[in-house]
């Protein structure tokens, strides 16, 4: 710059989280009540990281201290994040809009102001150089209307007369190329440091190798060397190209109390994708007179400060009323993980067909816990969960929607104490239990019973009608028969999940016996593998054999693979009907896919930790899927349920099993005795 000319500093601008205010209503409603006591808070900024826009002091959710200590939340939230530099603040919310207004600001500014004062003359602002930035906000919170006005202000202490600028230019331009590379190590190295990440005032000092170095403050009395060039750096949050921000006003303040300097080179330190940028950087040097009384501590200067809003010092007014209410935020936060997939790695994923997808969870135990709360993790709105079983004392360790309440007094219905945890958890959720037994073959039912039985059966078919998934996670073979002809008559998406000891198998079953599937072979369902009809075993059965006994882990690995193959069908061009795929095989046509291959069989194994895929296609001697069985439903309907669930054999018969069996043990081998067969020609085996 051709002449000397007043600093003009760009002004600090603010930035409030919504998660700042929901907590702060929160606080207001369970903790806080009518006290209008001045809470201390912590904000966040770091250095301008684009040419063309400016970085904000920001508060968060973790700015205010949490419900159990409103002490300061500064010690939780520091602790060296390059892209949130704490600095101290307080609050006063108001209980009224008209002590909002009647807050005497002028008074509240300069008690601010004199802390920064104090905090130059004890030294401590050369200890802690994050409370020169020290700042104060007034607010009122409309809890009625979710409105909630504030005002920010930046104290800053005024030079009089004001600082004169000597030079300001591109870091770029002031530095020799040997400096510049130096200085940009130097400072990438201070800003990589868990240590120093945070601190937002510091010296640069060159020596007259062009080597720099970047030191805290209070080591000023070390840099002082003949042929050292010597910078008082700070974290600018401003982008112009003409103006430093406004943190440099206390810093300039702090240095001519405290060393007496006429002149003062400063850095205005700014970064590009993380690293030092000379280009957005600026060098200065500014000249300073200090004003008369300066030595005098209890002299305090006066103080500027409060936020401009559109040119002019008003306060800010937000409603939040459609966001705010806490199951509306929770949606919000619940999505954003999702919504980032988009930007980059996923940009196809599809929200919509995840957040209207209805899931009808079969069994409410370790599987059925676990699946759902991965649905919500995707986004899945609409779960419905069957199960008439009650919450036992040995369920909440591994059953991850219960506790110890849920035991008591003979239990809760698992059902009804899952919808209850889901509603804890994610209040958007559309739950639904359902305590209801599902019928099975192999379990006569008594003449007496036969009513109730059927009803169970056309509740099960309306269920399943009524839903776009079907999970069938029950711990009983035969529990699975009944779901998988329904799903298969009706062309649901299904998909199984079983377990052993050590393994595991999870599944989707294909598209039904009648649907247009284009002329591919079917993938099987879970019974297309099996030579004999679904029968009961429960009985005659040990404790051990009675319970579903598994290793820990095994239940969180196979819920999570059940979802994920539910994704990968929404997602995949072909849906119910694509084709079985293998992982690691060149021939898979969906690898090209972003969520990659679509298995039709997951089995693993935790005592190898292993795990393949595996494809089998249907069987036209299947007990539940098969063509057979699905017309002899849709002729006869409840009549042919009762029918399999009271004669074991039935279905074998249908489909042919029986005669299979038969030609299976009637068939012999003849061994060829003749004697004159060498021993030679016999070969070990």
């Amino acid at each position: 710059m051709a002449s000397e000319s007043i600093v003009v500093f760009a002004q600090f601008q603010s930035a409030v989280d919504e998660g700042f205010w929901h907590r702060l209503s929160s606080l207001k409603l369970n903790k806080l009540g009518i006290d209008d006591s001045p809470i201390p808070i912590t904000g966040f900024y770091a250095p301008c990281s684009h040419p063309q826009v400016s970085n904000h002091l920001t508060l968060l959710a973790e700015s205010l201290p949490s419900e159990s200590n409103e002490q300061s939340s500064t010690a939780a939230t520091s602790g060296g994040n390059r892209n949130r530099c704490p600095v101290p603040g307080i609050l006063y919310n108001t209980n009224t809009i008209e002590s909002f207004h009647a807050l005497d600001k002028k008074s509240l500014l300069k008690a601010e102001a004199k802390k920064i004062w104090d905090d130059i003359h004890s030294g401590k602002a050369v200890e802690d150089s994050a409370v020169l930035s020290r700042f104060l906000l007034i607010s009122f919170a409309d809890l009625k209307k979710w409105t909630f006005h504030y005002w920010f202000a930046f104290p800053a202490l005024v030079l009089d007369p004001p600082a004169t600028l000597v030079d300001l230019k591109r870091a770029s331009q002031y530095f020799s190329l040997e400096e510049a590379k130096s200085v940009s190590v130097a400072c990438n190295e201070w800003r990589n440091s868990s240590l120093t990440a945070d601190v937002p005032f510091f010296l640069v000092c060159i020596d007259p190798n062009s080597l720099a170095t970047v030191k805290h403050i209070k080591d000023w009395e070390t840099c002082q060397s003949d042929g050292n060039k010597l910078l008082f750096g700070f974290y600018d949050p401003c982008h112009l190209p003409n103006n430093p921000g406004w943190p440099l006003r206390n810093f300039l303040a702090l240095i001519s109390v405290r060393w007496n300097l006429k002149s003062v080179r400063f850095l205005c330190y700014r970064e590009n994708r993380g690293f030092a940028d000379l280009g957005l950087s600026l060098v200065g040097e500014a000249l300073i007179t200090v004003p008369q009384g300066w030595r005098d501590h209890q002299c305090l200067p006066n103080a500027v400060g409060w936020e401009q809003s559109k040119g002019r010092q008003v306060s800010r007014c937000i409603s939040l009323a459609k966001s705010m209410d806490p199951t509306r935020l929770a949606i919000s936060a619940a999505d954003l993980n999702l919504k980032l997939m988009r930007w980059r790695a996923l940009p196809s994923l599809n929200l919509n067909a995840l957040s209207s997808m209805k899931c009808l969870l079969l069994g409410a135990g370790t599987l059925g816990c676990q699946v759902a709360r991965m649905l919500m993790a995707w986004g899945v709105r609409k779960i419905t969960l069957v199960d008439n079983g009650r919450v036992a004392m040995s369920n909440p360790l591994r059953q991850s929607l219960y506790t110890l309440d849920d035991c008591l007094n003979g239990g809760e219905y698992k059902a009804t104490a899952a919808v209850k945890s889901l509603g804890r958890i994610f209040p958007a959720v559309d739950a639904e239990g359902v305590v209801m037994a599902i019928p099975m073959p192999g379990h006569p039912v008594p003449s007496q019973e036969e009513d109730n039985v059927l009803e169970d059966c056309r509740r099960l078919h309306d269920l399943v009608d009524s839903h776009d998934a079907v999970f069938l996670l029950t711990d009983t073979r035969e529990s699975r028969w009944l779901p998988t002809l329904l799903c298969a008559n009706t062309n649901k998406i299904t998909i199984t999940a079983a377990l052993g000891f050590d393994s595991f198998l999870v599944m989707r079953h294909g598209a039904g016996p009648f649907s247009s599937n284009d002329e591919r072979q079917r993938l099987g369902c879970y019974f297309c593998s099996d030579v004999v009809a679904p029968i009961d075993s429960t009985a005659n059965r040990t404790l051990d054999q009675q319970c579903t006994v598994t290793r820990p882990g095994l239940a969180p690995i196979a819920s999570a693979l059940a979802v994920e193959l539910l994704v990968g069908i929404l997602h995949h061009p072909h849906g119910i009907f694509a084709d079985g795929e293998l992982a690691n095989s060149s021939s898979s046509g969906s690898s090209e896919l972003p969520l990659g291959v679509l298995p039709h069989q997951i089995r693993g194994s935790l005592s190898q930790f292993s795990q393949m895929t595996l494809v089998g296609q249907s069987s036209n001697s299947c007990t539940a899927c098969s063509s057979t069985v699905v017309s002899e439903y849709r002729e006869r309907g409840m009549e042919f349920i009762i029918q399999a669930i009271n004669h074991p054999t039935y279905l074998e018969d249908l489909t042919g099993l029986t005669e299979l069996m038969k030609s299976a043990s009637s068939f012999k081998l003849d061994w060829d005795n003749d004697d004159d067969v060498d021993d030679d020609d016999c070969v070990e085996i």
